[in-house]
């Protein structure tokens, strides 16, 4: 049997769904001799336009409808989602709803209405042993009349290998079914994907987390072909299931519907590097429409993180300029100028702080990321002795240069990522943002100048040039990995929602 030390969790990338349910209450009667006949028609935004997802059934005479045809819909949180909801009184037969009376319309985002839950299974370092001689290995689960739900990695030139340990839900493994049948098929690989099988075994989960590092789950591998054919054939190895563990973790739309808010912090670039902002060479510029790159970066990402913060309040803060009254630098001033109170009300009223402050500030230096780290770290700090998942900081950077102080911003992220914190950089210009991609530590872990390592990779950072044309496309790449970084945070902390009774489910 082969051995090993300790081994890292693989997850298994799946696409989260939501379900919505549907109810109207008080629904307005459009017959004379009767009550309404509802129906809800769902649409959704695309690029062209909205297009009609699905409908609810009919309801006859009723004017508080509780629908039973849900919605089940791929959840994206780094995209804007927008949904329409429209509610008809049906008067015919015809599919086409246009002749039907129309009652109204909801508009909102997924993010606003979406929750969801699961549980979550670790295998913890499959094991085959006396395989039958081929090159290389690999495992797949399979359920549900084989549908593929996951494939461990590949294992060369091993008779004995040991496949990393890997995270799949529980639905996806068997609905939740712990009785379920599960096929385990194990491969000789080839590069030109044409797989050959070693053999097969039926399980269950049940019978998966039955095994233990001291006395595995075996079962032999068996290739029905060999079996049929070759007489006195047994099997074509044995694979042992080392640990397999059922634990309860929570998504983060579970966190956010339970009520985990999402603390949005903004913070501006005001250095002198940008440019005097009233040149149009000056990235502060704004040009007749109203637009320069660091308004296109608060609008794409806050129209996004907005709707997980129900006070609808964010800080905003500029760094690197000569403020008044005092007339010195600040690296962490309240673009309201409101040291007491710099919220903002909305995406809008960040964007109007910003406009009426850039005349009113004089564009200096250096550029220094520290010290606003540090201020939303100090938030950071106080929520985590909660001891509740009912805060998650994200701190927006938008800059344009190099860092000053990259000792000091090391020092303090390392220190941020053992706290409910991300932060996320979008780099404006053409400067050299070497720094801030080595900040996005994807392959290694942040170590401090003293020598402090990161408890996780907490920065994501994009330059805005690469997306210049599609804000869409920009929040989704810095968005695209805030989900993750709530859910495992809280899950390594054992945290759960604050309500987590409400954190299952949600009817629109």
């Amino acid at each position: 049997m082969a051995t090993g030390g300790p081994v890292p969790v693989v997850p298994l990338q799946c696409v989260t769904k939501v379900e919505l349910t549907i109810s109207c209450e008080n629904l307005m009667d459009m017959d004379v001799f009767s009550k309404s006949d509802p129906l809800c028609a769902l649409y959704i935004e695309s690029g062209t336009g909205w297009y009609e997802f699905g409908r609810t059934e009919m309801v006859l005479n009723c004017l508080n409808p509780r629908f039973s045809k849900k919605f089940k819909i791929d959840y994206f949180f780094e995209t804007l989602q927008k949904l329409k909801f429209c509610v008809y009184d049906i008067d015919n037969d015809t599919y086409d709803l246009g002749d039907d009376d129309f009652l109204g319309e909801l508009e909102c985002t997924l993010g606003q209405v979406s929750p969801l839950s699961h549980n979550l299974a670790t295998l913890d370092t499959c094991i085959q042993r006396d395989l039958h001689d081929t090159d290389e290995c690999c495992i797949s689960l399979l359920f549900n009349r084989l549908i593929s739900a996951c494939v461990a990695q590949v294992v060369k030139n091993n008779l004995n290998p040991t496949w990393r340990p890997f995270r799949i839900t529980v639905q996806s493994l068997c609905g939740g079914d712990v009785e379920k049948p599960i096929r385990v098929d194990c491969y000789d690989h080839y590069t030109n994907g044409a797989h050959s099988i070693i053999g097969s075994f039926v399980t269950t989960l049940s019978q998966l987390e039955a095994g233990t590092y001291t006395s595995p789950a075996e079962f032999a591998c068996v290739n029905r072909k060999k079996s049929e054919r070759k007489p006195g054939y047994k099997n074509s190895g044995v694979i042992c299931i080392k640990r397999c563990e059922v634990v309860k973790e929570y998504t983060f739309l579970n966190y956010i519907m339970g009520g985990c808010q999402l603390n949005f912090t903004v913070a501006i670039d005001f250095t002198a590097s940008n440019g005097d902002p009233r040149s149009p060479q000056s990235l502060h510029f704004i040009d007749p429409q109203g637009y320069n790159e660091y308004l296109a970066a608060i609008w794409a990402v806050g129209s996004v993180i907005q709707d997980y913060d129900s006070t609808k309040s964010f800080p905003a803060f500029g760094f690197g300029a000569i403020v008044p009254p005092t007339g010195t630098v600040s690296h962490e001033f309240p673009i309201n100028f409101t040291p007491d109170y710099p919220f903002c009300h909305g995406i809008e009223g960040v964007v109007s702080a910003y406009q009426q402050c850039l005349p009113v500030v004089k564009l200096y230096g250096p550029t220094c990321f520290a010290p606003i780290i540090n201020h939303v770290a100090c938030f950071a700090r106080q929520a985590m002795q909660q001891n509740t998942a009912s805060q998650y900081f994200v701190l927006l950077i938008i800059t344009d240069g190099v860092i000053t102080d990259m000792d000091q911003t090391l020092t303090a992220v390392v220190n941020a990522s053992r706290l409910p914190m991300s932060i996320i950089i979008i780099g404006v210009g053409a400067a050299d943002f070497g720094a801030m991609e080595f900040l996005d530590s994807d392959d290694k872990l942040l170590r401090s100048s003293r020598g402090d390592v990161a408890f996780r990779d907490i920065v994501q950072f994009v330059p805005f040039r690469a997306f210049k044309a599609n804000s869409i496309a920009l929040a989704q790449s810095v968005l695209a990995e805030l989900p993750d970084q709530v859910g495992r945070f809280f899950n390594f902390f054992k945290l759960k929602p604050p309500n987590e009774d409400s954190s299952q489910a949600s009817t629109l």
